[in-house]
């Protein structure tokens, strides 16, 4: 685990390749080391219904929520949030300089005892790994 979910208004795809940007966050993610590559789930919702601040239909939104199990340092997490947002805010610079735009980046703590899990992802990445 981590989880990174980014919510964006459907206008943004005019001015940004999503998937390029959920391959920057990922990367950026797990550069900061705070969790074994096999964890990590990064993944994009549109949102073709919105409105953003007086509803101009430029106006455009992109929302990064972090999602982690408990026992990371709160030194840690704050370095997660700062290498994830800088790394979206980078790599959206265009949208910046061409349109109204309302980002957000947060991290949350899952409970433990609030969770089930279950994956086979590392199992089968070793598979992969003893067959190169």
């Amino acid at each position: 685990m981590p989880h990174i979910i980014v919510e964006y208004s459907a206008n943004i795809e005019e001015r940004a390749r999503i998937d390029g940007l959920l391959k920057v966050l990922h990367e950026a993610a797990f550069s900061t080391g705070v969790a074994e590559l096999a964890g990590f789930r990064t993944r994009a919702e549109r949102r073709d219904q919105y409105r953003v601040a007086d509803a101009d239909p430029v106006n455009c939104f992109v929302a990064i929520t972090i999602r982690v199990a408990r026992g990371r340092s709160a030194e840690d997490l704050k370095n997660l949030l700062e290498t994830v947002t800088a790394a979206a805010t980078s790599y959206l610079e265009p949208v910046f300089a061409a349109a109204p735009i309302s980002f957000s980046c947060e991290v949350q703590e899952i409970v433990p005892e609030m969770r089930i899990n279950k994956s086979n992802v590392r199992n089968w990445m070793k598979t992969r790994e003893s067959a190169a």
